[in-house]
């Protein structure tokens, strides 16, 4: 009886051993980089202002993710009607689905600004991560491919070559900002986030928007047509519009952004 605890101890201990034991790949699999700890990644999410107007009507600019999925025919409508300039950052994925309202932003080419916002909306992370449940890119390959991809769909859809790039989420670790700026783009952080991923109910949207000051610039999304978010996004670019604000676009003013962003 002695004998056989002793042996079922021994097989016990072997066991809990073995399971501690990283997994292990198979033999001739590639390597895969290590994940990093969430806590040790240092991401930032850079401001952005343009230049203030100082005396006068105070300046803002107004920034909008279409990120995949439709158009919200509010905002669209509002800009297009009250005559709103304004800097539209498109991904691959939503210009797909969206030809009419890429007709209609082309149609246009006084109020719009058509920027980079990525191939397949990930975050240009580029170590393994998630970023708010998103799996970012994970590697500079990757990083670059979802800029360059977004481009590439871009030009392809008959937009000139963007020069503003803005990922997923909008946060970024150094290293990969200062890939993406190697590769030609200056990175768009805010000032004011108008709707919180278009998540925001509209009477807290405008709460947001009332806030902006000159020199902000405002993000928002053109991409939920059926979030409550997007009528309070309409009716606050009204309100900023009554307000006197000069509303501008990236590619007409000067600007600083942080982080190494832009200067």
């Amino acid at each position: 009886m002695k004998r056989l605890l002793l042996t079922s101890v021994i097989l016990l201990a072997a066991s809990a051993a073995f399971a501690a034991q990283p997994e292990q790949p198979p033999a001739g699999w590639p390597q895969l980089p290590p994940k990093a700890p969430v806590s040790k990644i240092k991401l930032v999410e850079p401001h952005l202002h343009v230049n203030r107007a100082g005396k006068g009507a105070p300046r803002i600019a107004l920034t909008f993710d279409a990120c995949m999925g439709k158009t919200d025919p509010r905002i669209l409508s509002t800009l297009v009607d009250q005559r709103i300039p304004a800097t539209i950052f498109v991904t691959a994925r939503w210009l797909r689905t969206n030809p009419d309202a890429l007709k209609v932003f082309l149609a246009y080419p006084d109020l719009f600004e058509l920027e980079n916002h990525g191939q397949n909306h990930i975050p240009a992370v580029d170590v393994p991560t998630k970023v708010y449940g998103i799996a970012a890119a994970g590697s500079p390959q990757a990083v670059a491919q979802e800029v360059q991809g977004g481009a590439d769909a871009m030009i392809a859809a008959g937009i000139p070559q963007p020069r503003w790039f803005r990922g997923a989420t909008a946060k970024y670790t150094p290293a990969a900002i200062m890939q993406i700026r190697g590769m030609g783009y200056r990175i768009a952080g805010y000032s004011v986030n108008g709707d919180s991923g278009s998540l925001l109910p509209a009477r807290l949207v405008e709460k947001q928007y009332a806030s902006a000051k000159d020199g902000d610039v405002i993000i928002s999304h053109i991409n939920q047509p059926t979030h409550a978010a997007g009528e309070g996004v309409a009716a606050s670019i009204l309100a900023l519009k009554a307000r006197g604000v000069n509303f501008v676009r990236l590619q007409d003013i000067a600007e600083k952004g942080d982080d190494d962003t832009t200067n």
